[in-house]
């Protein structure tokens, strides 16, 4: 980082006068080179420097804290975005007019005072301009601000009607990803109901822990640990997996987005300055969604974008095909990622729990909780003497993933239940894919919690010899 001295070498003797004349120093030298280094010395001055930090306006103490958030330095378009631009003119103009005495911004209330400068440092995305606070300023700035700053968070805690209607986190992941599984194995593009996570997810999940291949076919090895794994590992796994993988792509996943073009967006970066943010928030408190990320754009709007690549990548609204190139778009593609994020994915992944305010059909509010998931797989599996089969969403994942294959899928009025008939096309279609009626016959002596009717036993085996009615 640059030091308070070789900031100050970028200004004109009338500039050090000002900065001077705004900290009350009286100055002896009168050359540029001896003033320079007198200013420079009394600057550092760490009582004096308090003194200047107390006095500022609150807007000015608000961009230092902010500075110190981000290590003392922060690009220079994201800061002045947030605290103002600097007026620029030459020295004739500066004296005269003395935009020091009137600043129009915090920034330039800043840099008058010589606590703020900017300038041109090596970053991951190439060279960029930066705001920063000289490094000898640094610890001086640093401690005052911390006498009476509060711990840094973002946004705010929920108020209580803003999480009237609470929606607890659950594992139903673990169900919709075996249904798929379940209609993949029978040659399906999709099962014949919608799911309850966004099919894109899904996918993209079943690819990176390789329960799918590239061209959709299931990997049976695979699979079988997955679905023989109780609850708890299974979703620990798809956890870890989802944070690791740079090929499950949450921004080209929304679907109120088009990504397009051969521009690559850092993955993994942006998952982990979303998590760097989470971090910031106390666990098991309930928490303002919207305020969550709207100090995010405040304070650091660029955690996935750069400067340039606000016009750069190609993104389109799904809507109305209207692009959005540009900062003005922020909160329909870095806003929405953020919610997506927290309402998509950790919510999906039994992380986060939601609320809404009464009345609203709209998420409110998160709390992060602090324990995992845990549900035994002790649900029951029952079939009636008409093959009508129900299955409980905490039985044995394999068992319906097998059953199923024998059946027509129903839908069930119950939200933990699923509900599946078996019928002579069921059969039929199950023995052209090399399945075989004793087969189902063992999984339902295995699964069933009460004994299996005779009457279905019966209708299995006549079907078995002469192909008849189930």
């Amino acid at each position: 980082m640059t030091t308070l001295e070789q900031s100050l070498q970028q200004h004109d003797l009338g500039h050090l006068r000002i900065i001077a004349q705004l900290w009350g120093i009286e100055l002896e030298a009168k050359e540029r080179k001896n003033t320079l280094e007198e200013l420079n010395e009394k600057l550092l001055n760490a009582n004096l420097a308090n003194e200047i930090i107390e006095a500022l306006p609150d807007e000015a103490k608000h961009a230092l804290k902010t500075l110190l958030q981000n290590q003392g330095r922060i690009s220079w378009a994201v800061f002045a975005r947030q605290f103002g631009e600097i007026r620029e003119m030459g020295a004739g103009k500066r004296d005269r007019e003395k935009p020091y005495l009137n600043p129009i911004s915090a920034a330039e209330t800043l840099f008058y005072r010589a606590l703020l400068a900017r300038s041109f440092f090596d970053s991951p995305s190439g060279v960029q301009e930066f705001a920063f606070i000289p490094k000898d300023f640094f610890d001086i700035v640093s401690l005052k601000m911390q006498e009476t700053a509060p711990p840094p968070q973002l946004g705010r805690l929920a108020r209580p009607d803003e999480h009237e209607k609470i929606i607890l986190a659950n594992d139903h992941i673990l169900d919709d990803l075996t249904t798929l599984l379940a209609a993949f194995r029978l040659g399906w593009d999709k099962p014949p109901h919608p799911l309850e996570i966004n099919p894109r997810l899904a996918r993209d999940l079943l690819l990176a822990t390789r329960l799918i291949d590239n061209k959709g076919e299931i990997q049976l090895d695979t699979v079988k640990t997955f679905l023989e794994a109780d609850r708890a590992d299974a979703l620990a796994q798809l956890i870890q997996t989802w944070r690791e993988s740079e090929s499950i792509n949450e921004l080209w996943q929304m679907p109120s987005l088009i990504c397009e073009g051969e521009w690559q967006n850092p993955i993994l970066d942006t998952r982990k300055a979303i998590f760097g943010f989470l971090e910031k928030i106390p666990k098991r408190k309930w928490w303002s969604l919207k305020a969550f990320i709207t100090d995010i754009k405040e304070r650091t709007p660029d955690f996935q974008r750069k400067a340039g690549e606000y016009d750069a990548w190609f993104i389109r609204r799904a809507k109305d095909d209207l692009p959005l190139r540009g900062f003005e778009h922020w909160d329909e593609v870095e806003g929405a990622l953020l919610h997506y994020f927290i309402t998509g994915i950790l919510y999906r992944l039994g992380r986060i729990d939601l609320a809404k305010a009464g009345g609203s059909t709209k998420i409110t509010a998160f709390r992060i909780r602090d324990e995992a998931l845990s549900h035994p797989e002790d649900g029951t599996v029952i079939a009636t003497s008409s093959g009508e089969i129900s299955i409980s969403r905490f039985a044995p994942r394999a068992a319906r993933y097998l059953i199923s294959r024998f059946c027509d899928w129903g839908e069930s009025k119950n939200p933990d239940e699923y509900r599946y008939q078996i019928s002579s096309s069921s059969l039929e279609y199950a023995r052209a894919r090399g399945l075989e009626v004793s087969h189902l016959r063992g999984l339902l002596k295995k699964y069933t919690t009460t004994a299996i009717p005779p009457r279905l036993l019966h209708a299995l085996q006549r079907w078995e010899l002469n192909g008849t009615e189930a």
